[in-house]
């Protein structure tokens, strides 16, 4: 179980910094940011859960997670 945790963080690094790359080729990369997460958020909400007996569980805690993602970045500094 610790090598399935160790590598679902690791794609939540590697997602975060193609997501945070992809935002600062954007004119506006805030809003970029805004629009992708709420796509993502759609998505979760949308997608059917097979094979679990408790699917609600399954998606509040892929909500949170999509949640954690988006709030590891920060908008860009005024420096």
């Amino acid at each position: 179980m610790d090598e399935l945790n160790g590598k679902m963080i690791a794609c939540q690094i590697l997602v975060t910094g193609l997501i945070a790359r992809v935002a600062n080729e954007q004119k506006d990369p805030l809003r970029f940011l805004t629009d992708f997460r709420d796509e993502i958020k759609a998505v979760v909400k949308g997608v059917r859960i097979a094979g679990v007996d408790n699917s609600d569980r399954v998606r509040q805690v892929a909500q949170q997670t999509v949640d954690e993602l988006f709030s590891l970045m920060k908008p860009l500094s005024s420096d």
